[in-house]
């Protein structure tokens, strides 16, 4: 049922994107046409250019697929279990304990692989 709504929603929900997104590069391209203006006035054209994009594709059907995307990760990320701080502690040491172990190893691993590839070609001292 996705799908079939996709496809019919097709065509016509892609207009406003389209439409916003070149609204947004034309407050872009604002920015570097009024080059000899005012800093303020060039930001102002970015800003302008956003807040149009944004009016236009918020309210589409995109828009608000968007919109509820961001609704529902806010949901999903009050749910996140967060390490304490005292735990948060623990695991980096960890980690830089096992990268400093693993570094270790590889090192004396490379230093075995070298000597015994000199002693077999008989390379060195």
């Amino acid at each position: 049922m996705n799908d079939q709504v996709r496809r019919e929603e097709g065509g016509a929900s892609n207009g406003p994107l389209w439409i916003a997104a070149i609204l947004l590069l034309a407050g872009v391209a604002g920015y570097y046409v009024l080059s000899t203006q005012s800093l303020w006035l060039r930001w102002g054209s970015v800003i302008a250019g956003f807040v149009a994009a944004a009016l236009v594709f918020l309210p589409s059907a995109g828009g608000r697929a968007f919109w509820q995307f961001v609704l529902d990760a806010r949901s999903e990320l009050r749910k996140v279990f967060w390490p304490t701080k005292n735990e948060t502690w623990i695991t980096t040491a960890l980690v830089f304990g096992f990268a400093i172990i693993a570094g270790l190893f590889f090192w004396l691993l490379d230093m075995g692989l070298a000597w015994a590839t000199r002693l077999l070609t008989g390379q060195g001292g």
